[in-house]
């Protein structure tokens, strides 16, 4: 990319200017999370007819874009998705949104070294400071990777983004084409339902093999924020936390004095994240707070650095797990629902730790069109994709128990896994396992 002069100031120009740069054919990077520009693209999408080839490339849409709203028929604008939200999913089932499948803690790599450069990258950004830079606010991800290879970088700044510290958080004036100013409004939420019956007996049996000094990632979802909440409610002290993503749930633990990181070896005494998602109470917590450190996902996805702290504790949830072990947490068939996301490399990351532990959970069951059908399963779902391989797979966990699948055979592994099965469904599942020589028929009880 070209070079910037350190003493040059970028321009402040309207959304509809910044919009009017845009030509056919250009990728616009929108950046991820709370970072998407909201200005900027309601600019876009009032010109997006006299565009065409446009494609955005995103993560984790929080509200409908005006750009993509306006072409219905994906006739002008195409987005391309890092992970999917609710909202991308329909995108998608229409045939205008595409998953770009990635471990969360490699994109940075995937900038830099394989996937187009932006045109025009376009972030969501704290107001300038004093030293010159546009903090990213709880959103560091690879925003610096995009900054690094876009062609033409706008800000659009905004007083409702908190301000975090952390490496590499922001960006230089000097590094900035443009500055776009934005509406100020309140930043998306992610919505904390409580958690049902289910979940709280899923987190109840995490919880209990949670030890003091141990070091916390929790993904997204309902369980992981269950159990941070039966965490709190316990005796468990001196909690530390190196997560890709850091919920509500955290937060509540940290205000309750359950988290102080001090039995860390690396960032004692820090919370480390990536990226935040939840409630303003969060956004509040976070603001300005020298106890959390906001990093990009390449240090904290990376197995390497996860494994140097020790009872590293990796909490995830998927959707359907079959009697060997794989674990499919991203699609539904051939129906893209999420992403792999930092899956898999916390997977490996805790069970490398010194006393460290991976938790895989879900349901015993879903209901689909009125029926109720096993989350444990002979084989996947045709099509559905493998998220995290039979091979690196440790605590898988329903509301029935824990099945530790390392050291396992195979005939083990299905029996420990039929045992935390929905009661329903074991006969089936066993005398299915029998069929298909899972368990041999030597093995037969």
């Amino acid at each position: 990319m070209a070079a910037r002069s350190a003493n040059a100031a970028p321009r402040t120009i309207s959304a509809d200017d910044a919009a009017g740069l845009v030509r056919s054919g250009m990728w616009i990077d929108y950046g991820t999370t709370l970072a998407q520009p909201d200005t900027f693209d309601a600019a876009l999408g009032a010109r997006i007819h006299e565009l065409s080839g446009i494609k955005i490339r995103n993560c984790i849409t929080l509200r409908p874009r005006a750009a993509l709203e306006a072409d219905p028929g994906g006739e002008h604008v195409q987005l391309f998705s890092l992970h999917f939200s609710g909202y991308d999913r329909k995108l998608h089932d229409a045939g205008r949104c595409h998953y770009l499948p990635v471990n969360l803690g490699e994109i940075p790599d995937y900038y830099r070294r394989f996937m187009p450069p932006a045109d025009i990258a376009i972030l969501k950004t704290c107001p300038m400071d004093s030293e010159g830079f546009f903090n990213f606010g709880p959103t560091n991800l690879w925003h610096r990777a995009i900054v690094e290879q876009a062609r033409t970088v706008i800000v659009e700044t905004s007083e409702a983004m908190p301000r975090v510290l952390g490496a590499n958080a922001g960006v230089h004036r000097s590094e900035v084409d443009y500055i776009v100013a934005g509406d100020n409004k309140p930043i998306p939420e992610l919505p904390n339902p409580p958690p049902s019956e289910v979940e709280r007996a899923v987190a109840r049996l995490i919880a209990e093999e949670i030890e003091d000094g141990a070091c916390l990632q929790i993904g997204i979802g309902g369980m992981p924020n269950a159990v941070c909440a039966l965490l709190a409610e316990s005796g468990v002290q001196d909690l530390g936390v190196h997560s890709e993503m850091l919920p509500d749930g955290i937060a509540d633990l940290y205000r309750k004095g359950r988290i102080n990181g001090r039995r860390k070896a690396i960032d004692t005494g820090k919370i480390v994240y990536s990226f935040a998602l939840g409630s303003q109470a969060l956004y509040r917590t976070l603001d300005r707070n020298p106890d959390m450190l906001c990093n990009p996902v390449e240090y904290t996805n990376a197995p390497h650095i996860i494994m140097r702290n020790p009872c590293a504790v990796a909490i995830n949830s998927t959707t359907q797990v079959d009697l060997q072990g794989q674990a499919a947490s991203e699609s539904d068939g051939n129906r893209h629902l999420t992403g792999t996301g930092g899956q898999l490399q916390f997977v490996r990351g805790a069970y490398a730790s010194e006393g460290g532990k991976s938790f895989i959970c879900l349901p015993s069951t879903y209901d689909k069109r009125g029926e109720r059908r096993s989350r444990i399963v002979p084989n996947l779902t045709p099509g559905n994709i493998v998220t995290t391989p039979r091979t690196d797979m440790m605590y898988v966990v329903t509301e029935y128990g824990i099945a530790n699948l390392k050291g396992k055979s195979v005939p083990e592994r299905a029996r420990a896994l039929i045992g935390i099965a929905h009661p329903d469904f074991r006969e089936g599942l066993e005398r299915d396992a029998h069929a298909l020589g899972i368990i041999p028929r030597s093995l037969a009880i």
